[in-house]
């Protein structure tokens, strides 16, 4: 009985947690049907509905919101211990979800990813491309990536990149044709590639910096994006200026097709971290993964 009671209960907080009888049967490794039959059979056996079914979501009950409460944590400590005492293995074994930027991913993440499951076969690593500042505990990921400004002050954070620096650049014939911005106060009067946050839903101001002297600007143009892709894209276009992290536009600058301004107004600022809760520190798999991200320069 308890065993099948703490399957039940691992499948009931997969699904209030995930939202989604897809994602929590993906998680879990189970089909869809069997998780669906797994719910059926703990909502009888206690008499009270757990889940509000719908054709477009999953949401916990009153009940199922309180049973979460009571046993989400448990089950977490569970987890933990069981990855402490595989620790104790030949070889190094675990699974863990990682919420990290597409270039931060590419550039950093992957490498180091790359040379652990290569040694150690039984690390499994999820990577989730995200842009909006996930809550990592909320969310069920035991670690993310994000520029160290970016991190909540309750999480312990690891350098794990150089310091980066923004760089407003644009096409030689699109600067000769319009002219070239000689202070932030310029850019409104060009068209300006905008940024959409995830978060707040609002545009990214352009922030600027020079002797001590903070400015942010609300730019204006006829383009928005959400990822530095395609932004990255327009501007190669020539169809306006745009603010960009400089490791994504050296090679650009180097041939010549894209031309930096404002440079003395972009000081480097604090590069990517590894973020997570303190409870993740006592998994070896994640400090071997750790040990390869690190940032020694």
């Amino acid at each position: 009985m308890i065993k099948e009671n703490l399957n039940d209960l691992a499948a009931f907080v997969a699904i209030a947690r995930e939202r989604s009888f897809t994602k929590a049967a993906a998680k879990m490794r189970v089909s869809q049907s069997a998780l669906s039959h797994t719910m059926r059979g703990l909502e009888e056996r206690i008499g009270i509905r757990l889940l509000t079914r719908t054709t477009r979501s999953v949401s916990p009950t009153e009940a199922g919101e309180r049973l979460l409460e009571a046993v989400g944590s448990h089950l977490d400590q569970i987890e933990i211990g069981l990855e402490a005492v595989g620790d104790l293995r030949d070889k190094p074994a675990g699974h863990f979800r990682i919420t990290s930027t597409e270039p931060a991913a590419e550039q950093i993440l992957w490498p180091a990813i790359e040379r652990v499951v290569s040694k150690y076969p039984d690390i499994n690593v999820e990577v989730v491309i995200d842009y909006g500042l996930a809550d990592i505990v909320a969310e069920r990921f035991d670690a993310g990536v994000r520029i160290g400004e970016a991190i909540a002050k309750d999480m312990i954070a690891v350098r794990i990149g150089p310091d980066l620096e923004m760089a407003v650049v644009a096409t030689p014939e699109y600067l000769e044709n319009n002219g070239i911005p000689e202070t932030p106060q310029d850019l409104v009067r060009h068209n300006c590639i905008n940024l959409r946050l995830a978060t707040a839903a609002g545009l990214y101001a352009w922030e600027f910096e020079k002797d001590g002297r903070e400015i942010n600007v609300r730019v204006e143009g006829n383009l928005t994006f959400n990822t530095p892709g395609m932004i990255r894209k327009a501007v190669l276009g020539g169809h306006g200026l745009a603010s960009i992290p400089m490791d994504q536009i050296e090679q650009y600058l180097s041939d010549g097709r894209l031309v930096r301004v404002l440079a003395e107004w972009c000081p480097p600022f604090s590069g990517y971290h590894l973020y997570y809760p303190s409870r993740r520190q006592n998994s070896l798999a994640f400090r071997l993964l750790l040990g390869e991200l690190r940032y020694r320069g």
